[in-house]
This record gives structure tokens, sequence and C-alpha cells, in this order.
């Protein structure tokens, strides 16, 4: 690790106002001793935004301080990663910091941002934190994805919030058959598998209608898209077991895998996908110590009106 303090800057360089909010953000860590890192191309970005912005102003300038990633600094060098965007951005950022267990701080300037940690009001005092170290990290599990095809392994990735088989095209169905621990468990048409991690029980299995599990527990998540079966349930299984899907010879499509629908891989009729709990968390940084619970409350506007909560319960005891 690096003697000076150096913190990435990830951003969605296509929203003028995540652009706004980096540009602030490396002004405050310059102030603050930090030197902030960027990809060469975000930098490009942000420095494009910059002149068009202030036109050399004093409050749209540019720190010169910020070094480039790969090139001026590594990655192992990185104390945290401040992510500027909505969790599309954040599992950006994951792939480029997970193998040296750099943390993430996600601010969110998209719309629900599960991953994020702080909202754009609240970037002064996200940026105050991580200058202060004022954060806990916690472990969030991830999956590991290999594709076969006539016994050979063809494709290698990895997924924070899930791995989808889908078919590939719309006017046809896939045919699969769904194994866990070794084991056929069943076959049957549909859109597509989801295998999800607790992360990812919120984003694309939430809406395909999976199970809300909470990041603290360990299990694989498997949900299945528009099955025509009589047993297609979401599944909650332990996390050490292998999850397979195989595309069957008699399917009359070709299936397509997505991780964190951000790589994908072609799946023929006999490919076979095997998932397993990876052993390289993401790293998050906490900057709040509230629950799950009061997550799911903010990010969904469930409504709580009438809680009385249990101390005032037992007073009226």
């Amino acid at each position: 690790m690096s003697a000076t303090r150096k913190v990435l800057l990830v951003t969605h360089t296509r929203r003028p106002e995540a652009l706004a909010a980096a540009l602030e953000t490396c002004q405050k860590l310059v102030s603050a001793g930090i030197v902030p890192v960027m990809s060469e191309a975000d930098h490009n970005e942000l420095a494009s935004f910059a002149s068009d912005a202030g036109g050399g102003q004093s409050g749209s300038t540019l720190p010169s301080q910020i070094e480039y990633l790969d090139r001026d600094c590594a990655v192992s060098d990185i104390e945290v990663a401040m992510v500027l965007g909505g969790d599309g951005t954040i599992l950006k950022a994951a792939e480029v910091v997970r193998d040296a267990r750099v943390p993430l701080v996600g601010i969110n300037l998209g719309h629900v941002g599960f991953l994020a940690e702080s909202e754009r009001d609240g970037l002064a005092e996200a940026v105050d934190r991580v200058v202060a170290k004022d954060y806990v990290v916690k472990e969030r599990m991830t999956l590991d994805v290999r594709v076969f095809v006539e016994g050979q392994e063809v494709y290698r990735t990895w997924a924070l919030n899930e791995a989808t088989v889908e078919k590939s095209e719309r006017e046809r169905m896939l045919e699969v058959v769904v194994e866990v621990e070794e084991h056929p468990l069943s076959s049957f048409g549909c859109d597509g598998i989801v295998i999800a991690t607790p992360t990812g029980s919120t984003a694309y299995a939430f809406s395909a209608g999976g199970p809300v599990v909470w990041p603290s527990v360990q299990a694989l998540l498997l949900v299945p898209l528009s099955a025509h079966a009589l047993f297609a349930r979401p599944l909650v299984i332990k996390p050490d077991a292998l999850v397979a899907v195989e595309v069957l010879q008699r399917s009359a499509g070709h299936g397509v895998l997505w991780c964190d629908g951000r790589r994908t891989w072609q799946l023929p009729p006999g490919a076979r996908v095997e998932v397993v709990k990876s052993d390289k968390p993401v790293m998050l940084a906490r900057l709040r110590n509230s629950t799950f619970t009061d997550r799911l409350v903010k990010k969904f506007s469930l409504p709580v009106a009438g809680w009385r909560g249990a101390d005032e319960v037992h007073k009226a005891e």
C-alpha cells in the first residue's frame, strides 16, 4: 500500500449530475490531502465536463493531482473506491477492485440504488467519512460461474447480483433441466433461470417474484422465469451447493448467459452452466449503522405508520 492516501473515483460519465458530483468529490479529496484516482477514460470525460461547465472558473477547475488507474496507480494502492451513479456503476466498479479487496462506497444517483450507501445530498458527508476513515467494511457474497460445451469449459466469470440463463429468441421457449448438489431437480420450458446471491435478491430475482434475503444470510437463490411447470417455485439453497442449468438438446432455441447484466455468453443446446459460491467477496464500505430493514423501508417507501415498537408495547402491558 502506498504511503500516500489514494481514493478511486468511478462515475457514470453519461450523466451530468454524476460528473458534477465527481468534480466536487475530486476537489474535496485534494483539499484533504488525498489523491483522486480515475481511469483515463473517466478522467477525460470529467475534464471535458469541467471545461464546458465553467470555462476555467474556480468552482469547476479539475485538480491536477488526479492520477490514472493502472498507469500512475495500481489497484492495490487504492484505499477505497467512491462510486457516483446507480447500482450499474457500482457493478462496473466491482469488476475493477474485487480481486484487490478494495471497499466500495456508493453514492446513489440512479433510481432505487440498493447497493449505494448515500444519496446525492449526502455526498459531502460521505467524503468527510472517507477522509476520516469512518466506515465499516462488509463482505458481500459473489458467485463463480462456468460454462461447459461438450464437456469442455469454454467460459468462466463471476457475479455479485446474479447469473441468468435466458432464451435468446423471444418467440422460442428455452428447455432446461435444473440440478442441485449434482442431482437433477426438474426440467421444463421457460424464459430463463435466475441464480442470485442475497445481494441480488433485490435486483432481477426480486422482479421475477423471488424472495428478499438479508445480505448476512449465506444462501443461493434460484428463481425460474415464466416456467411451464407444476413445480417452478423460487428456491433458497444452501451456500456450498453446486447449482447447474443445462440447455436441453431438444430446446428449439439457443440460450444466453448474463452475469450482472454486464458479461454475456451464448449457450447452444447441450451447454451447461455451473454456479457456486465464490471465495472472493465484494467489499462494501458502510457509513451508517442502519439495518437492512431500514434500507428496505427507505428504498421501497414501505408504509410503517402505526408502528409503536417493543418499548412502547411493553410500557402498555
